[in-house]
């Protein structure tokens, strides 16, 4: 069984991200689905200064080893000011000094939702286009607009459109993930 690595790219404790990730990931088929808290990494924040006083931090080496363990990954973005939090961005930035390759070319489903009309568009758009640089291999991607109005978590996506758009991603991510489509 294939192991994935899902997480919310937030540090807050009520993100929808977080939620978002999970549902996605268990509804990837014949996959054993580990849920991260990027609250587990905190870290200074990085700097070259503070790189040379203290070394990398531990839970940077941790989140290295937790995506080396993991076959695929599932991470839901959060926006902020049409960019990356600062929690997740401070984590890349720490992890990327343990290897540059951070993402260890593992399959990728990146996601983003948002209570807002757009479902983190931007960033979206910014990690399509970042995360290969840092060894993210990017399989299938999804965006998801007015989360509060779209998803419920008991049913998941609820609007049939964006619904039929994310089940197509999600077949492309099994294949990559399992090398055939499962269950069809």
């Amino acid at each position: 069984m294939k192991r994935i690595l899902a997480f919310g790219a937030s540090n807050s404790r009520n993100s929808i991200n977080q939620k978002f990730a999970d549902w996605v990931a268990h509804e990837v088929k014949a996959a054993e689905v580990s849920l991260l808290d990027l609250n587990d990494f905190e870290m200074p924040l990085y700097g070259p200064d503070r790189e040379r006083e203290m070394g990398i931090p531990q839970a940077a080496y941790d989140f290295f080893e937790l995506i080396a363990s993991h076959d695929a990954l599932v991470i839901s973005l959060a926006e902020y000011n049409h960019n990356y939090t600062t929690a997740f961005k401070n984590l890349m930035d720490w992890t990327s000094r343990v290897q540059k390759q951070l993402w260890q070319n593992k399959p990728m489903f990146l996601l983003s939702c948002s209570p807002g009309g757009r479902g983190g568009e931007n960033i979206m758009l910014h990690s399509l286009k970042h995360m290969p640089y840092m060894g993210g291999n990017i399989v299938a991607n999804f965006s998801l607009p007015g989360f509060r109005f779209t998803f419920s978590e008991g049913k998941g996506i609820v609007d049939v459109a964006q619904r039929a758009a994310f089940l197509e991603q999600l077949a492309a991510f099994e294949e990559a993930l399992h090398g055939a489509r499962v269950g069809v």
